[in-house]
């Protein structure tokens, strides 16, 4: 089968189109046909390693001294059951799922085999394998995050880098809680933030939330871009602020999956989809990714 191979850590180039062994599903495995995966900034930072150089070497023995130890990259995708184990009862051949790899990686490729128990759901009815690919990172982080900040109807929750695949999740996900949400993004993406449920949106670079007269309850940085400290003056009394840099893997939940599934066919949340890339255009799709100005899910196609 072809996967996209990380060969070693560097620039996009350092992705190769190669043929490798197709995967044969364990006695509690399913084997997926994979049609739609993604390109996540996490993607990115593992293929280029760009990690502080207090975790260097931590991170070098998580994931590979020389080159990443799981070298074809890609947490999360969709696409269809070809095979199943002799012990398998949860699915079956036919099956048209979504799912997130985690830390095993694996979505660049025509096929992969992931635990039955695994983090993998029935696709929503209503949508497309792109659309299905697409909101599985950015949902679950986001609702991760919610609960380590007790989310609450009626509180005042502000997103920061509320255009991308997780702040795009959040947003709608803040809404469905029955929060007050405010994004914070460029002026360009404001009305796409809007539509998405935020009650206001701030234009980052002509104003500084901090320095305005409101208090929120929540703060939750979905970009890694600003710290707790610079946000104190907005936080409200016994408000909590939570950010994907620096506060651990985000803890993926098959539970969450459903509830996507759930939101997505009732038309509560959708997927935003940026650019679509072939498996073979993998490379640029990370070039496009590193610029950050993506908005929403870089999705990667695979034929069917």
């Amino acid at each position: 089968m072809k996967a996209m191979v990380c060969t070693k850590y560097g620039k996009p180039d350092v992705l190769q189109l190669q043929e490798v062994e197709k995967p044969i599903p364990k006695e509690n495995e399913i084997l997926i046909k994979i049609y739609a995966t993604t390109v996540t900034s996490g993607d990115c930072r593992v293929r280029s390693f760009n990690s502080p150089l207090l975790l260097w070497l931590p991170m070098r023995i998580v994931l590979g001294l020389r080159k990443p130890r799981k070298s074809i990259l890609g947490v999360e995708l969709a696409g269809e059951v070809e095979d199943v184990g002799k012990n398998v009862t949860r699915f079956k051949k036919g099956d048209q799922l979504f799912a997130m790899t985690g830390m095993k990686f694996g979505g660049y490729a025509e096929y992969i085999c992931l635990p039955e128990k695994g983090t993998i759901a029935v696709k929503p009815e209503n949508v497309t394998y792109e659309e299905a690919a697409s909101i599985s990172f950015g949902g679950t982080t986001a609702l991760h995050f919610f609960r380590k900040g007790t989310i609450q109807t009626g509180q005042k929750v502000l997103i920061y880098g509320a255009s991308g695949a997780v702040g795009t999740a959040a947003v709608q996900l803040a809404s469905y809680y029955g929060a007050e949400v405010t994004g914070v993004c460029s002026a360009k993406n404001s009305e796409l933030v809007k539509s998405l449920g935020a009650d206001r949106v701030i234009d980052y670079q002509n104003e500084n939330f901090t320095e305005k007269q409101e208090k929120y309850d929540l703060i939750f940085d979905a970009v890694g871009k600003i710290t707790k400290n610079q946000c104190k003056a907005a936080l409200a009394l016994n408000g909590r602020f939570v950010s994907v840099e620096g506060q651990g893997i985000a803890k993926v939940q098959t539970k969450d999956l459903l509830l996507l599934k759930k939101l997505i066919e009732e038309g509560q949340i959708k997927s935003v989809i940026d650019r679509c890339y072939s498996l073979e255009q993998v490379p640029e799709a990370h070039e496009y990714v590193e610029t950050g100005h993506k908005i929403g899910s870089v999705v990667v196609t695979l034929k069917k």
